[in-house]
C-alpha cells in the first residue's frame, strides 16, 4: 500500500544520514527506499556501491574536520 502512495504522490524524502556538506543519503518516509547525490549533483539510487562510497567519504571528511580544527586551536 505504502509503494501505490508514492506511485500516485511521489516520494517524500527526508535526509537520513550527511556524509558531506554537500553529499546526503535520503530515504522516503513512505516506501523506505534510498537515494544519494553522486558526484555530479545528480539523484540517484543508492546502490550498495554508492553506499560503500559515501562511508569512505564520511571517514575522510570527519578526519579532514579533526585534522583542522586541531590546527585552529594550536594557531597563535
Amino acid at each position: 500500500m505504502k509503494n501505490v502512495y508514492c506511485a500516485l504522490f511521489g516520494h517524500d524524502y527526508k535526509v537520513s544520514k550527511n556524509v558531506t556538506y554537500h553529499v546526503k543519503e535520503y530515504k522516503c518516509k513512505n516506501c523506505k527506499s534510498e537515494m544519494t547525490i553522486d558526484g555530479n549533483g545528480n539523484f540517484i539510487p543508492l546502490t550498495p556501491k554508492f553506499k560503500e562510497i559515501n562511508t569512505v567519504l564520511h571517514t575522510v571528511h570527519n578526519k579532514r574536520l579533526e585534522k583542522s580544527q586541531r590546527f585552529v586551536m594550536f594557531d597563535f
